[in-house]
């Protein structure tokens, strides 16, 4: 009599639903996760930061995460999580998060360049996060710091709200905000230009019991999470939607992410996966700073504390470099 074939391995992944979730629904719908034995489990969450007790105590095995202050100091408390792989970047043509600033003042002649935010209102999504960072990078091109402006604190969708009834004067937006920000004629990119570009916004966080109780669980899953971030890749061409795979992408993502509009994705910037999972560790180091500076980061945290790469090398080691779709 044959033997039963093993029961898939059960994989709990912390998302938002947003869509650089991309490569998890991909994986799952082209059944990648079942390919490597893996039946996976998505658990939402309204804000990447709750996610991050559960990741510790192992609750949840795997979450998809912004870059945030609250990282370094869970590291600095000694809850065991870990940064991955890449799943949210801003490579040339890719900025998904731009600055964008109330088409009022700019078409007054009020906002000609970043120096001119000085005293405005600016939002971002929460204090402490990858946003804060990329102000402050665009802030010091025009001469300025962080604390050169107010910050507002608010959700991503209420940013159009707030810049269409004047609540705010600019913001650091992300997609799929930032384009209907501007469709509704209520905010402008005040540059094509990226004042900080290939900035590592979103990350692959794996819990340490994964890691330490699961490893091969989770070599296996990375192998799965990789290919789906290639296809998402294949999705890309010209900063948009637009390469081979993208039709199929923009179908996933308009089922499974909270974009439900297929229309949107074709206006919208994608986000940058790298398709090796690649992270960006010169930029976790310079936000890391900014953070430091802005004292949102209690003690000293060493980057070793916070990233492993050993499940992303194995992964791209097993698949070979990738090879983009003709």
């Amino acid at each position: 009599m044959p033997a039963a074939a093993a029961a898939p391995a059960e994989v709990r992944i912390g998302v938002n639903n947003v869509v650089s979730d991309a490569p998890f629904f991909i994986a799952n719908k082209k059944g990648y996760f079942t390919e490597q034995g893996i039946k996976v489990v998505f658990v939402p969450f309204d804000a990447g930061p709750k996610m991050i007790a559960p990741l510790g105590t192992g609750q949840l095995d795997v979450a998809a995460g912004a870059m945030s202050a609250g990282l370094y100091n869970a590291a600095a408390r000694d809850i065991n999580i870990k940064v991955v792989a890449d799943k949210g970047s801003t490579p040339p043509q890719y900025d998904y998060m731009p600055i964008l600033v109330r088409k009022a003042l700019v078409d007054s002649g009020k906002v000609k360049s970043y120096k001119d935010l000085k005293g405005l209102k600016v939002a971002e999504a929460a204090k402490g996060g990858s946003p804060g960072s990329k102000l402050n990078e665009a802030l010091k091109s025009g001469g300025l710091s962080y604390k050169d402006t107010e910050h507002e604190y608010i959700g991503y969708p209420q940013h159009v709200a707030a810049l269409m009834n004047g609540a705010i004067d600019a913001s650091v937006t992300t997609e799929p905000s930032a384009t209907q920000a501007i469709e509704r004629g209520a905010a402008v990119r005040l540059t094509n230009t990226d004042p900080y570009p290939n900035q590592q916004i979103a990350v692959l966080l794996y819990g340490g019991d994964f890691i330490k109780k699961q490893p091969q669980l989770a070599q296996k899953f990375m192998i799965a999470y990789l290919k789906g971030a290639r296809f998402y890749n294949d999705a890309l061409k010209d900063g948009k939607f637009a390469g081979p795979n993208a039709a199929e992408v923009i179908a996933i993502l308009a089922a499974d992410s909270n974009v439900k509009d297929p229309a949107l994705y074709k206006k919208m910037t994608p986000n940058g996966i790298h398709p090796d999972g690649k992270i960006n560790e010169a930029s976790l180091a310079r936000d890391y700073q900014f953070y430091k500076e802005q004292k949102y980061v209690d003690g000293s945290v060493k980057m070793e504390q916070v990233v492993d790469t050993s499940f992303v090398n194995a992964a791209v080691k097993a698949l070979g470099p990738y090879q983009p779709k003709q």
